[in-house]
C-alpha cells in the first residue's frame, strides 16, 4: 500500500451524538481533518437470527431534517445525517464516510453471523445495500470480539466475503474504483493473539487501533488508559505484534480517546484506588473538552507518552491525553511509519459551541486546542485520494438523480 500521505480518521461520528451532546454532522472538524479524513459513522445494528445489518437510528441517520432541508421535496428523498454528511463530501472533496458495523453494544451479535455461511452472505449483501443506498465509501467492522478459534476463523472469512462484495458492487456500477473496508482492531493482548492478523491484512485498506481504554473502573490501579509505553498494557506492544505478524505499519492508524478516565481515592499512578468521579455523560468518563476538570493540576509523562490531572482535594485522578501527549503522539506516528491518528469520538474534542447542551460540573467546556488539530499538524501531510459521489442505484431519488 503506497502511503500518499497521512490519515485522520474521525472513529467517529455517533448518530446518538445529537442528542444531550448536541453534536450534528455541522459540528465535525472538518478544517482539522482535511485535506483528507475518514469519517465512521457509528453505529449499524445487526440480526443475529438473519445476519442483516440495520440501521440503529433511522430518524436520526436519514429522517432528521435540518436546516436548508425541504419539507416539500416529491418522493423518497434522503435528509438525516447521512445526507448532511453527503453535503460534507460534496464540499471536501477528500472526504470519505464509512459505516461502522458493531461497536461493543452490539457486539455479541456477531457472534452466531460470523461462523454461518449463509448469515455472513446476508450480512455482506445488506451491508453494501446500505453503502449505496446512503452514499458511503466503505464499511468498517467493529467486532468486540472472537471469543475462540471457530468465531476468529469465521470473522477471517467475512472480511474475505465483504472485500469480495464491495469489489463485485464497483464491477456492476462499472467503475474503477476501491470502496474501502476496515476494522476496530483491539490492542489487548488476550484480544488479538487470537486473530488471523496476517489472513485479514490481505482484506483491509486499514487498520483502526483501539489504543485506548487500557486501565479503567474495573481494575485495582489507577494507571493510563492509552500509555504508548509502559504498563501492563501499551500501544507500542500491540503495534509492534501486528507488525511481527504481517500487519504492515503503514496500514496502522493509531487510536487516540477523546475522553478521560477517572479513578478515586487515590494517591497517583499505580496507586489503588475505590470509585470513580461521575463523569460527563457515564459514571468515571469525561469528555475531552471538559479536562481538566476545576482544582486539577496536569502531569506529563514522557517516558509512557502519557498524562493525567490530579485534584488532591478529591483525591481523583483523571487519565486523558492533553495537548503534549498529542504532539507526542503525532510524532511518534511519524516515526514509526504508522498510517495516522484515529480519534474516539468526535463529540468530546474541544473548538466547537453546543448550542443549548446542557452545563455544569463535568459539562462546561475548558479553553484549548482541538486534540485533532494538535495531531493532525503533528503528523505532517495528508493523503489526498478523492472519495467517491455516484449512487445512481440508492433507494433515495435525491441522491440517486445527484440532486441531495
Amino acid at each position: 500500500m503506497q502511503d500518499q500521505g497521512k490519515y485522520s480518521v474521525g472513529y467517529s461520528f455517533v448518530n446518538w451524538g445529537i442528542y444531550d451532546r448536541k453534536f450534528p454532522p455541522s459540528l465535525i472538524p472538518v478544517q482539522d481533518l482535511t485535506p483528507s479524513s475518514h469519517i465512521l459513522y457509528a453505529f449499524a445494528d445487526l440480526k443475529a437470527d438473519t445476519g442483516e445489518v440495520v440501521l440503529s437510528d433511522p430518524w436520526a441517520d436519514k429522517d432528521i431534517h435540518y436546516p436548508g432541508d425541504s419539507w416539500n421535496e416529491i418522493g423518497n428523498n434522503l435528509y438525516g445525517n447521512f445526507k448532511a454528511l453527503y453535503k460534507l463530501k460534496q464540499q471536501n472533496r477528500h472526504l470519505k464516510v464509512l459505516l461502522s458495523i458493531g461497536g461493543w453494544t452490539y457486539s455479541t451479535k456477531f457472534h452466531p453471523i460470523v461462523v454461518d455461511p449463509a448469515l455472513r452472505a446476508n450480512f455482506v449483501r445488506s451491508a453494501v445495500r446500505l453503502l449505496e443506498d446512503y452514499g458511503l465509501d466503505g464499511l468498517d467492522v467493529d467486532y468486540e470480539y472472537p471469543s475462540n478459534e471457530h468465531q476468529a476463523r469465521g470473522y477471517t472469512d467475512l472480511l474475505r466475503e465483504l472485500r469480495v462484495g464491495l469489489d463485485q458492487h464497483a464491477q456492476m456500477k462499472e467503475i474503477d474504483h476501491r470502496f474501502l473496508l476496515t476494522i476496530a482492531a483491539p490492542c489487548g493482548p488476550d484480544h488479538y493473539q487470537k486473530l488471523h492478523v496476517r489472513e485479514m491484512d490481505h482484506y483491509l485498506d486499514f487498520w483502526n487501533m483501539m489504543a485506548y481504554d487500557f486501565s479503567g473502573s474495573w481494575d485495582s490501579v489507577a494507571n493510563h488508559q492509552a500509555n504508548i509505553y509502559g504498563g501492563a498494557i501499551n500501544a507500542s506492544q500491540a503495534i509492534e505484534w501486528y507488525s511481527a505478524n504481517g500487519v504492515p505499519r503503514s496500514k496502522m492508524v493509531l487510536g487516540i480517546p477523546l475522553y478521560g478516565r477517572s479513578f478515586l481515592n487515590t494517591s497517583g499512578p499505580g496507586a489503588p484506588f475505590s470509585g470513580t468521579g461521575p463523569g460527563t455523560w457515564e459514571q468515571g468518563v469525561y469528555d475531552y473538552r471538559v479536562l481538566p476538570l476545576p482544582g486539577a493540576d496536569v502531569f506529563e509523562d514522557e517516558n509512557a507518552l502519557a498524562s493525567w490531572s490530579y485534584d488532591d482535594q478529591k483525591q481523583e485522578i483523571v487519565s486523558f491525553d492533553d495537548e503534549q501527549v498529542g504532539q507526542w503522539k503525532g510524532d511518534w506516528i511519524c516515526r514509526e511509519g504508522l498510517q495516522g491518528s484515529m480519534f474516539w469520538e468526535l463529540s468530546g474534542d474541544k473548538g466547537s459551541e453546543r448550542e443549548g447542551m446542557e452545563g455544569g460540573i463535568g459539562k462546561d467546556p475548558v479553553p484549548g486546542r482541538s486534540l485533532v488539530e494538535v495531531v493532525k499538524n503533528a503528523m505532517g501531510p495528508l493523503d489526498l485520494s478523492p472519495n467517491w459521489l455516484s449512487y445512481e442505484d440508492s433507494q433515495f431519488d435525491n441522491l440517486s438523480s445527484g440532486t441531495i
